[in-house]
C-alpha cells in the first residue's frame, strides 16, 4: 500500500472538498447553460488539476502506485462518461429545461460520490479480510464486460420506465410541469411534486447502477482505497460541464461502449489472475497460491486502458465522418437524379414553342 503522509491525504480532502462546494455555489446561486468556451475551461481545469494530483503521487509514492491512479481515474473517467450519455437520455425523456440541467447533474454527482464512497468503504473492508473475493469481481466484471458489448441499447432509451417510477407517478400528486428547480409546488392551492422528484429517483438509480459497475473495476488496477477515492472523485469532477461540452459529439462515439467492454474484461481477466495468484480457497490447488498465474503490471494496465480509449474515439470519428461523407454524396445523387427530368421537360416545352413558330 501507498505510504503518504497524513497531511497530503488531509490536504487533498480538504481542497477537494472545497472545490465541490464552490462547484455547488456555482449552480445554486447561477443557474445557466454554460457556453462551449466556459465549459471547455471547467473541464481543462479539471483534467490539469487531476494531471497535477498524479505527478503528485510519482514524487511521493513513486511509478507504481502513481500509475495506479491514472490507470483508475482513466477507466473511471471512461466510465463516467458512459454514465453521462444515460444522463442526456434522462434529460431528453423528462424534458428538463436545460437552464436546470446544471442542477440536475450537480445533484447526481453528489449522489454518485456518496455512493461510491459507501461502496469503497465496503469494497476495501471485504478485500482486507477475503481475497477469494476477487474471484466475484473478476467474473462480475466478465459478465458487465459481455453485457456491455451485446447490449442494443434499448435498456438506456427507456432509463426513464422502470416500475419504481410508474409506481411514484401513479401514488404521489405530481404537477404536469416543472417549477424551476422545485421539487414540489402548489397548484390549485394543493401541494404537489413536479416532475423534478422523478428526474432525481431516476438519477439516482442510474448512478447506483454504475457505481455497482465502477467500483470492482478500479479495485482490479488498486487495492488503496485512497487512490480509488480520488480516482473516483477527479472522475467524477467536471462531468456537469462535459455534458454541455460534448452535447451532439456523444452520439458520434459509437464504439465507447465496445472499448469499456474491453477494458472491464481485461481488469476481469486481471482480477481472476489475482485471485488465482493469492488463492486461500481449500477447493482450489489445495487452499495454496497458484504461483503460476501471472500478475499483470501496472504499466501494462495503463498502457491497455489509454489505447483503448484512443482507438475507440479515433474509431468513432473516422467512422462519423464516412457516414456524414456518404449521406452527403447521396443527397448529391438524388438531385443528380432529379436534374434530367427539369430538363427533358424544358426541352419538351422548346421543342413545342419551335413547332408553334413554324406552323405560323
Amino acid at each position: 500500500m501507498p505510504t503518504l503522509p497524513l497531511a497530503f491525504e488531509v490536504g487533498t480532502f480538504v481542497v477537494l472538498g472545497i472545490i465541490l462546494l464552490f462547484d455547488l455555489l456555482l449552480v445554486v446561486k447561477r443557474p445557466h447553460e454554460p457556453s462551449m468556451k466556459e465549459a471547455g475551461l471547467w473541464v481543462a481545469f479539471y483534467v490539469g488539476l487531476a494531471l497535477v494530483f498524479a505527478a503528485l503521487m510519482f514524487v511521493f509514492t513513486g511509478p507504481e502506485y502513481g500509475g495506479q491512479f491514472v490507470a483508475g481515474w482513466v477507466t473511471e473517467y471512461s466510465l463516467s462518461i458512459d454514465n453521462l450519455f444515460v444522463f442526456i437520455i434522462i434529460m431528453a425523456r423528462f424534458s428538463v429545461p436545460r437552464k436546470y440541467q446544471q442542477e440536475v447533474l450537480m445533484v447526481g454527482i453528489i449522489i454518485a460520490l456518496i455512493l461510491r464512497g459507501i461502496f469503497i468503504a465496503l469494497g476495501a473492508a471485504v478485500i482486507e479480510n477475503f481475497s477469494w473475493i476477487f474471484y466475484i469481481f473478476g467474473a462480475f466484471l466478465l459478465y458487465t464486460a459481455y453485457k456491455q458489448a451485446t447490449d442494443s441499447g434499448e435498456d438506456e432509451e427507456h432509463a426513464g420506465d422502470n416500475k419504481l417510477i410508474s409506481k411514484l407517478k401513479s401514488v404521489l400528486p405530481m404537477s404536469e410541469s416543472y417549477d424551476g428547480n422545485k421539487i414540489r409546488t402548489v397548484v390549485d392551492g394543493k401541494k404537489v411534486f413536479t416532475p423534478m422528484l422523478i428526474v432525481f429517483v431516476t438519477i439516482g438509480l442510474t448512478d447506483l447502477l454504475f457505481a455497482v459497475d465502477s467500483i470492482p473495476a478500479i479495485f482490479g488496477l488498486t487495492q488503496s482505497a485512497f487512490i480509488v477515492f480520488t480516482a473516483n472523485i477527479f472522475a467524477l469532477m467536471g462531468l456537469r460541464q462535459l455534458y454541455f461540452l460534448l452535447g451532439g459529439l456523444m452520439t458520434r462515439l459509437i464504439y465507447l461502449k465496445h472499448a469499456l467492454s474491453v477494458i472491464l474484461a481485461f481488469i476481469g481477466v486481471k482480477l481472476v489472475l489475482h485471485a488465482m495468484h493469492v488463492n486461500e480457497l481449500p477447493f482450489i490447488n489445495g487452499g495454496e497460491h497458484i504461483e503460476w498465474a501471472p500478475e499483470i503490471p501496472t504499466f501494462v494496465s495503463l498502457a491497455v486502458i489509454i489505447a483503448t480509449i484512443v482507438i475507440a474515439v479515433v474509431a468513432s470519428l473516422i467512422r462519423s465522418r464516412v457516414t456524414e461523407n456518404s449521406a452527403s454524396r447521396a443527397d448529391e445523387k438524388g438531385e443528380l437524379a432529379e436534374a434530367p427530368v427539369v430538363d427533358e421537360d424544358l426541352d419538351h416545352a422548346a421543342g413545342d414553342a419551335g413547332a408553334k413558330d413554324t406552323r405560323r
